[in-house]
């Protein structure tokens, strides 16, 4: 495997490791205020939601960078 190809390959392995993690912050969000009936005040609440969404907001940043960079170096490499 060429360093091309390699650093390819590890691009995608951490888009993988992203989309994952992203999915497990929308399981544990999805658990904790739908599937439970925790009882929380408002105040934390408000304050989880917040963080739940910067963290989504970041993540998806982070992905949408590397889906584009993945993209380019493909089309790079099909030249």
């Amino acid at each position: 495997m060429s360093g091309n190809e390699k650093n390819l390959q590890e691009l995608k392995d951490e888009l993988a490791r992203l989309k994952d993690t992203l999915c497990d912050i929308e399981d544990v969000h999805a658990f904790t205020f739908v599937k439970t009936s925790v009882h929380i005040g408002a105040e934390k609440a408000q304050n989880m939601q917040d963080e739940y969404e910067e963290e989504c907001r970041i993540l998806n940043e982070k992905i949408s960078s590397l889906e584009r960079l993945i993209s380019e170096k493909e089309g790079a490499r099909g030249r």
